[in-house]
C-alpha cells in the first residue's frame, strides 16, 4: 500500500493525542504518580500478552545485564522522571500545554546523542532548535495589562511557572530517555543469539519496552513509598472512572501507540514517520477546545505552527 509508512505514522499522533487526553482526566482523578504505576503495571502485562504469543516467552528474552542496566536508567529518565513531570504538567496546565513541550523531545534526543553516543549536530539542527524553542516561547507568553499598578504592558506568562518547569522536566525527560533507550536496544541486540526465535528480531523493541515499564513501575513506587503516598495506589480502585481512564491511557499508549510506531518506521523513512507522530499538539487543540470549551488565542496557534516547524526542520532538512 502506498504511503502506509505515512498513515500509520499520522495513527500514531492520534493515538498519542487520545492517551493526553485520557491521562488528563485520569490524573485529575487519580493522581499522576498513581496513573504512571497503572499503566506501566498494565503496559507490562500486555506486552507479556503479546510476547508469549510470539517468541514463546512471557518476558524479555536473551536481555542481559548491560541491557537492563541502560533500559533501567532510560525508565528512570524518561518515566520516573519525564512522566512523572508530564502527567504533573497536565493538572498544572492540561494536556494541550503539556503536549506541546514535548516538542522539546527531539532536540533534547540530539543534544543527548552527540553527548553519548557520538552523533554529530549540523548547523541546520541548532536552527531547527531555535525554532522549535521560539515556538514554544511564544505560546507561553504573552503580553498583559497591568491595570491596578499602571497602564504600561509588562510580559507574563499565561500558565504558571511550575507548569512551565514540569513541561521542561517533560521533554527533557523523553528525550534523553528515548537516547538511553537506543543504547539499551544496542546491547539488547547483541545479546540475541542466531538461534533465538524467528520473531524476536522484531518484538525485540516491545521486549525493551517491558523492562523500562518494569523499572520504571518500580521508581514511582519507590517515590510514592517515600512520600508515604501508597495507601492511593491501593484506593485507585475504588474511583471506576479514573481507573478505566488510566486503562485507557495504557491501551492507547504504551500499548498500541508504541506498536504502531516501530511499525511506521519499517514502511517510511524515520524523519518522516517522527516529524508526522509529533503532530500531537496541534491535534489535541480542537478536542481539547470541545471538550473543556475554551477558546484558542492566535498567539498558541503560532507558536504550535513555529514549533511544529521546528521539528519537520529538524528531521528533514
Amino acid at each position: 500500500m502506498e504511503h502506509l509508512g505515512e498513515l500509520l505514522s499520522l495513527f500514531v499522533a492520534v493515538l498519542w493525542t487520545a492517551t493526553a487526553l485520557f491521562a488528563d482526566v485520569a490524573s485529575h482523578r487519580l493522581g499522576a504518580m498513581t496513573v504512571n504505576i497503572i499503566r506501566l503495571t498494565l503496559a507490562t502485562v500486555f506486552i507479556a500478552i503479546t510476547l508469549m504469543f510470539t517468541i514463546g516467552a512471557p518476558y524479555p528474552l536473551y536481555a542481559g545485564r548491560q541491557a537492563w542496566l541502560w533500559l533501567g536508567l532510560s525508565a528512570l529518565v524518561g518515566y520516573t522522571f519525564g512522566d512523572f513531570c508530564l502527567f504533573n504538567s497536565y493538572l498544572v496546565m492540561g494536556a494541550r500545554f503539556g503536549q506541546l513541550f514535548m516538542t522539546l523531545a527531539p532536540p533534547t534526543a540530539a543534544i543527548a546523542g552527540w553527548m553519548l553516543l557520538g552523533e554529530k549536530m549540523e548547523g541546520k539542527s541548532w536552527i531547527a532548535m531555535v525554532v522549535t524553542l521560539s515556538g514554544i516561547a511564544i505560546s507561553i507568553l504573552s503580553r498583559e495589562k497591568a491595570e491596578e499598578k499602571s497602564q504600561k504592558k509588562k510580559l507574563g506568562f499565561t500558565i504558571p511557572v511550575k507548569g512551565i518547569l514540569l513541561g521542561l522536566g517533560a521533554g527533557i525527560g523523553q528525550g534523553v530517555g528515548l537516547v538511553l533507550s537506543k543504547i539499551g536496544m544496542e546491547h539488547y541486540t547483541q545479546d540475541i543469539p542466531s538461534d533465538a526465535p524467528a520473531m524476536m528480531g522484531s518484538m525485540m523493541p516491545f521486549a525493551a519496552t517491558m523492562i523500562r515499564a518494569i523499572v520504571g513501575a518500580l521508581g514511582f513506587i519507590t517515590i510514592m513509598g517515600l512520600q508515604k503516598n501508597l495507601g492511593k495506589l491501593t484506593r485507585a480502585h475504588k474511583d471506576r472512572k479514573g481507573f478505566a481512564f488510566a486503562m485507557l491511557t495504557t491501551f492507547f499508549g504504551p500499548f498500541l501507540g508504541v506498536g504502531f510506531s516501530l511499525m511506521a518506521v519499517q514502511y517510511t523513512n524515520a524523519g518522516i514517520a517522527q516529524t508526522l507522530m509529533a503532530l500531537t499538539p496541534v491535534l489535541i487543540i480542537l478536542p481539547y477546545c470541545l471538550i473543556y470549551k475554551q477558546k484558542v488565542k492566535f498567539r498558541e496557534l503560532v507558536g504550535v505552527t513555529l514549533s511544529m516547524t521546528g521539528v519537520a526542520m529538524f528531521f528533514l532538512l
